[in-house]
């Protein structure tokens, strides 16, 4: 059994390892995509449009989980540092700078381990 993680850093590794799949990372980004979008609009718009940050956001990024990746979320468990993972990868994601990190989560989590 693994060592409980003690800190985002230990984290995340963790995290972009749960991330292999390119349609994951491709869903993950769409839904925080809808889910900015969703914040914008209800701080410009109408406070409803926050009744929708959820579901978009959550709705495609486990679509990937459940159908591609085959796991189960991180935000069962880390549900403040997922989302933190998610907005690092989004920036990391939007300036092509993923791929250093997939790199180092596969050297710490293999696949199938």
């Amino acid at each position: 059994m693994q060592q409980p993680l003690a800190s985002f850093e230990e984290f995340w590794p963790f995290y972009v390892a749960q991330h292999l799949d390119p349609v994951n990372r491709a869903l993950h980004f769409l839904g925080t995509s809808l889910a900015l979008g969703a914040l914008a609009a209800a701080l410009t718009l109408s406070p409803w449009w926050g009744l929708a940050i959820p579901l978009v956001g959550y709705g495609p990024a486990w679509v990937g989980h459940f159908f591609f990746e085959k796991n189960k979320p991180a935000t069962f468990r880390h549900p403040l540092w997922s989302l933190r993972g998610d907005l690092l990868m989004y920036a990391l994601l939007w300036r092509h700078r993923m791929d250093p990190e997939l790199a180092r989560a596969l050297a710490l989590y293999p696949r199938g381990a």
